[in-house]
């Protein structure tokens, strides 16, 4: 439900945000929110967004160039890589943020309201990378689309009023949300 907390956490789990109080303690590799593009630097172009990124993950030389050259083929801006971001489009950003998380492998995923990006053929070959990478991966997803929950999740956490409780029956956890049970 809203308010419970729920992009919160995907900040702590992320790292974005230091909690008031007790410690984040993983041996995982957390991606940060998928698509997440707020960080950007719009001044810059996507490829030097993508070369920062690469390095503050410790990447250099040819496998940094890998990565910046992933990006740019899966996002399918053409000349608009080289432009500054903040002539993009939200769709452009988008394209950017998502190739740019599908880059990097993670233990976990984080996702905090999936949507659909791009046209039909861009979302279905965003579809078929993540399900690529959820096969090593797993994933942390907020989401009030119960459709996206059945498709992605294998396990609900249902927060409310200060309460966390986990649901290892994803349909049990979704009648929860819902009111039926």
């Amino acid at each position: 439900k809203n308010g419970a907390g729920k992009s919160t956490l995907m900040r702590l789990l992320s790292g974005s945000e230091l909690p008031d109080s007790g410690k984040i303690i993983t041996n995982k590799k957390l991606s940060w929110p998928l698509g997440l593009n707020e960080a950007f630097q719009g001044s810059l172009t996507a490829r030097d967004n993508a070369k920062f990124v690469a390095r503050v993950y410790g990447y250099r030389g040819k496998k940094l160039q890998e990565k910046v050259q992933f990006v740019e083929d899966f996002a399918e801006l053409g000349k608009f890589f080289d432009e500054p971001m903040k002539t993009y489009s939200s769709g452009m950003s988008a394209r950017i943020a998502f190739g740019l998380s599908m880059a990097f492998d993670f233990d976990y995923y984080l996702i905090d309201e999936a949507g659909a990006v791009g046209d039909p053929s861009f979302r279905e070959k965003s579809v078929k990378l993540y399900k690529e990478r959820l096969s090593q991966s797993k994933v942390i997803m907020v989401s009030h689309n119960v459709a996206e929950i059945k498709e992605w999740c294998d396990k609900i956490i249902f927060m409310k009023n200060g309460k966390v409780t986990v649901y290892d029956d994803v349909d049990e956890g979704i009648a929860v949300y819902q009111g039926r049970a």
